[in-house]
């Protein structure tokens, strides 16, 4: 198996350079040039096993050109053990009879990132290794929220590797901001950027892109790569969970082998529930997706258009994570479904007139799969609320977002099969809108609203939150930069 460009100008490389490297030399995103089947003797085999296993067969069959079963399954098992991820890694929730919610936020920063970001340090470094590559690898991640922190927790203190981070100051919540503020690790840095999420996603890409950029940092002995979802090292991990849930769902008999089931996912930069689409593409049984989106919702406008349009307004809201206008990994969508020829073709289009609209072929194939959802802010804290008082069921604001569009769906579309939907986050990383939501008051200091939630709720903070207002502060999230300093901070960087 390689791994070829979605614009199709890059050579193919192995699994390790794709994970090295993280984006193509044409701006492209990586893909398999094949894709690993999953057969019902398959499914039912790993119904058995548990997450460790789950997750080194599934990205074995991935990663098998350079990676053995052996060093995935030693790294899984280090990952996803039991300190990192108390009482199961991926657990399902059962409410009512028809839907079900994968958490995917039991682990050491509180969000689903977490599920790929233990994980990706390890393949990435070996990727290193195997590539013979002697540099100091400088990772440089662009984060709505939660994958900063993530990132920066999985990346900690790793030999030979930097991370620098970039954040909207105004972007994220004030729990995710403290969390990454206050990051502890010798080889991490924090920056707060002037703007809004995409301004320092673009800052980023434009530095990966950057030739000079690369050939200063390389007389350095440094080379830049990503742990944002557009690595594949980053995605191939967020397949597994979905295959984990059907097997769970089999294994307590809440579903027969080979049933169909619906996946709903709150989704941003679209990498979430593209892992989902590649697992129905190897053969698990998903019938249809549903694209859950918050006021930006530019996704639902483009699965029910076919027209891709970032010339909008942009919305701050408090489902921050999901505050995005240009979603990256729609690329590797697109690639799935026209080729890279069209794709490249999209993608320039994009950069030049900031929109594009697919053909009517391509439309009608996405129409197969894809259904798009929003849900603004009132019906945000109105489904926090519906659900809590429905079910005794505390979620936060962006599994608000995915419970609303998944209801809507059950109820007007398609009642029959079971619905799984993503929860992405711990209630407590947004407590304030959640607290406000469940009783309509919001203390002065917004912290101050996690005790009161769990007083409520009888719901307990998770480790990772506990206490974070006394952790030291080592990266001022007021020390603000414009988008146009963050070359010169990446040339600047020291912490390795």
């Amino acid at each position: 198996m390689k791994y070829i460009s979605t614009r199709g100008k890059s050579a193919p490389v192995t699994s390790a350079e794709a994970i090295k490297k993280g984006l193509a030399e044409d701006g492209g995103l990586y893909f398999p040039d094949e894709m690993p089947l999953l057969t019902a003797e398959d499914l039912k085999e790993l119904c058995c096993a548990d997450y460790p296993t789950r997750a080194a067969k599934i990205m074995y069959s991935f990663l098998c050109d350079e990676y053995t079963y052996e060093e995935l399954l030693d790294e899984c098992r280090q990952a996803y053990r039991e300190e990192s991820f108390p009482g199961g890694a991926a657990p399902v929730t059962k409410l009512g009879d028809t839907l079900r919610v994968l958490e995917l936020w039991h682990g050491p920063t509180a969000a689903f990132k977490d599920m790929a970001l233990q994980i990706m340090p390890r393949l990435f470094v070996r990727a290193v290794k195997k590539t013979g590559d002697a540099r100091r690898a400088l990772i440089l991640v662009a984060t709505s929220g939660d994958t900063g922190k993530a990132a920066l927790e999985g990346y900690r203190d790793v030999e030979g590797v930097g991370i620098s981070v970039f954040y909207p100051v105004n972007g994220v919540s004030r729990v995710q901001k403290l969390q990454m503020a206050t990051q502890e690790g010798k080889n991490v840095e924090v920056h707060s950027v002037i703007g809004n999420f995409d301004d320092a996603q673009n800052g980023v890409k434009q530095i990966f892109g950057d030739a000079e950029i690369a050939a200063r940092l390389n007389e350095q002995g440094v080379f830049l790569s990503s742990a944002n979802s557009i690595n594949w090292g980053r995605l191939v991990p967020q397949v597994v969970y979905y295959v984990s849930a059907y097997c769970d769902l089999v294994a307590c008999g809440d579903i027969a082998l080979g049933e169909e089931i619906n996946v709903c996912v709150p989704t941003g930069n679209f990498g979430n529930i593209l892992a989902a689409y590649i697992a129905k593409n190897m053969g698990l049984p998903i019938h249809s997706f549903v694209c859950a989106s918050n006021q930006n919702n530019v996704l639902t406008d483009f699965f029910e258009s076919g027209t891709y349009d970032r010339n909008r307004s942009f919305f701050t809201t408090t489902s921050p994570s999901m505050d995005i206008l240009i979603s990256s990994n729609l690329e590797r969508l697109l690639f799935l479904a026209c080729g890279s020829e069209k794709t490249a073709a999209y993608m320039e289009e994009l950069k030049t007139t900031g929109r594009y609209t697919v053909s009517a072929e391509i439309k009608r194939q996405l129409d197969h799969a894809f259904t798009g959802g929003c849900c603004d802010e009132e019906q945000t804290a109105e489904e926090i609320r519906h659900i809590y008082d429905t079910y005794g069921y505390l979620c936060d604001t962006h599994t608000a977002v995915g419970l609303y569009c998944a209801e809507r769906y059950v109820n007007t579309v398609d009642g029959q099969r079971k619905m799984v939907a993503v929860s992405t986050a711990s209630p407590y990383k947004f407590s304030p809108a959640v607290l406000k939501a469940l009783t309509g008051e919001v203390p002065e200091n917004e912290l101050d609203a996690m005790a009161l939630l769990e007083s409520k709720t009888g719901v307990t903070i998770p480790a990772p939150l506990a206490g974070i207002a006394g952790r030291t502060v080592r990266f001022d999230p007021d020390d603000a930069i414009k988008a146009e300093a963050m070359p010169e901070s990446v040339l600047a960087f020291q912490r390795f």
